[in-house]
Protein backbone atom coordinates (compact mmCIF):
# COMPACT_ATOMS: atom_id res chain seq x y z
CA UNK A 1 0.00 0.00 0.00
CA UNK A 2 1.47 3.72 -0.87
CA UNK A 3 0.33 6.60 0.75
CA UNK A 4 -0.36 9.43 -0.93
CA UNK A 5 -0.68 12.93 0.65
CA UNK A 6 -1.95 15.75 -1.31
CA UNK A 7 -1.73 19.40 0.04
CA UNK A 8 -3.03 22.78 -0.82
CA UNK A 9 -3.45 25.86 1.51
CA UNK A 10 -7.27 25.63 2.84
CA UNK A 11 -7.58 22.09 1.96
CA UNK A 12 -10.94 22.91 0.61
CA UNK A 13 -11.27 22.63 -2.90
CA UNK A 14 -7.44 20.83 -4.39
CA UNK A 15 -6.51 18.76 -1.73
CA UNK A 16 -9.68 17.01 -1.02
CA UNK A 17 -10.68 16.47 -4.97
CA UNK A 18 -7.28 14.93 -5.64
CA UNK A 19 -7.85 12.67 -2.27
CA UNK A 20 -11.16 11.52 -3.03
CA UNK A 21 -9.62 10.42 -7.01
CA UNK A 22 -6.53 8.75 -5.69
CA UNK A 23 -8.61 6.70 -3.15
CA UNK A 24 -10.87 4.62 -4.75
CA UNK A 25 -7.83 2.84 -6.57
CA UNK A 26 -6.09 -0.10 -5.24
CA UNK A 27 -2.63 -0.20 -3.47
CA UNK A 28 -3.15 3.77 -2.28
CA UNK A 29 -4.28 5.44 0.77
CA UNK A 30 -4.88 8.87 0.32
CA UNK A 31 -5.08 11.79 2.51
CA UNK A 32 -5.56 15.63 2.24
CA UNK A 33 -4.30 18.71 4.53
CA UNK A 34 -3.48 22.18 4.43
CA UNK A 35 -1.01 24.08 5.31
CA UNK A 36 -2.85 27.56 6.52
CA UNK A 37 -4.01 27.19 10.37
CA UNK A 38 -7.51 27.89 8.81
CA UNK A 39 -7.50 25.32 7.07
CA UNK A 40 -10.50 22.48 7.08
CA UNK A 41 -7.43 19.70 8.30
CA UNK A 42 -4.46 21.03 9.13
CA UNK A 43 -1.37 19.55 8.09
CA UNK A 44 0.92 17.99 11.08
CA UNK A 45 3.67 15.96 11.80
CA UNK A 46 1.90 12.93 11.83
CA UNK A 47 0.61 13.51 8.46
CA UNK A 48 4.47 13.74 6.67
CA UNK A 49 5.54 10.50 8.95
CA UNK A 50 2.61 8.94 7.34
CA UNK A 51 2.95 9.74 3.53
CA UNK A 52 4.95 7.96 1.06
CA UNK A 53 4.89 10.30 -1.41
CA UNK A 54 3.86 14.03 -0.85
CA UNK A 55 2.45 15.98 -3.56
CA UNK A 56 1.74 19.93 -3.26
CA UNK A 57 -0.47 22.07 -5.18
CA UNK A 58 1.98 25.03 -5.54
CA UNK A 59 5.49 25.91 -4.80
CA UNK A 60 4.57 28.02 -2.27
CA UNK A 61 3.14 24.94 0.13
CA UNK A 62 6.17 23.21 -0.69
CA UNK A 63 8.65 25.75 0.64
CA UNK A 64 6.09 25.61 3.62
CA UNK A 65 6.68 22.49 4.37
CA UNK A 66 10.22 22.68 3.72
CA UNK A 67 10.45 25.76 6.38
CA UNK A 68 8.05 23.57 9.07
CA UNK A 69 9.27 19.89 8.36
CA UNK A 70 12.42 19.72 6.76
CA UNK A 71 13.96 17.09 8.93
CA UNK A 72 10.70 14.86 8.42
CA UNK A 73 10.86 15.45 4.23
CA UNK A 74 14.39 14.45 4.30
CA UNK A 75 13.69 11.34 2.48
CA UNK A 76 9.79 12.05 0.99
CA UNK A 77 9.22 12.25 -2.58
CA UNK A 78 7.69 15.33 -2.94
CA UNK A 79 6.04 17.18 -6.22
CA UNK A 80 4.65 20.07 -7.24
CA UNK A 81 1.49 19.74 -9.20
CA UNK A 82 1.60 23.51 -10.38
CA UNK A 83 -2.23 23.52 -10.05
CA UNK A 84 -3.47 26.72 -9.20
CA UNK A 85 -6.13 28.01 -7.04
CA UNK A 86 -8.27 29.39 -9.53
CA UNK A 87 -11.43 28.35 -7.76
CA UNK A 88 -14.66 30.85 -6.14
Amino acid sequence: MTNLLFICSRNQWRSPTAENLWRRRAGFEARSAGTSPNACRAIGPADIRWADVIFVMESKHRQRLQAEYSRLLEHKRLHVLDIPDDYR
